[in-house]
């Protein structure tokens, strides 16, 4: 059962519309985004050939993957162009300082 635990701090969110990679205490990494104030996170690996999302960009609200320019829901993980390409998404609250994801 995933449970919320501590990915990092206020301090170490990404800059608005940007992206930027965290690491779950269990060491899986997580591309973390910042659209509008809303703080979102999913799997750093895209479905289609493992690139890091979070070296990728944010357009029109989805992130971008670096290496083919697949585009993700960053609510839903949903690719644009395959319903079958999804990357995981995982909840993620702030508390005080701290940023906490779902994982």
């Amino acid at each position: 059962m995933s449970e919320f635990v501590k990915i990092g701090t206020t301090a170490d969110l990404p800059k608005e519309g940007r992206v930027k990679e965290f690491t779950a205490p269990n060491g899986r990494p997580l591309c973390v985004a910042r659209v509008n104030g809303e703080v979102t996170a999913m799997d750093n690996e895209c479905p289609h050939n493992g690139g890091p999302l979070a070296e990728g960009m944010i357009e029109d609200g989805r992130v971008l993957c670096p290496w083919h320019g697949w585009a993700f829901d960053r609510r839903t993980g949903a690719a644009e162009h395959n319903a079958a390409a999804v990357v995981e998404v995982f909840e993620v609250r702030i508390e005080g300082e701290d940023v906490l994801a779902k994982v």
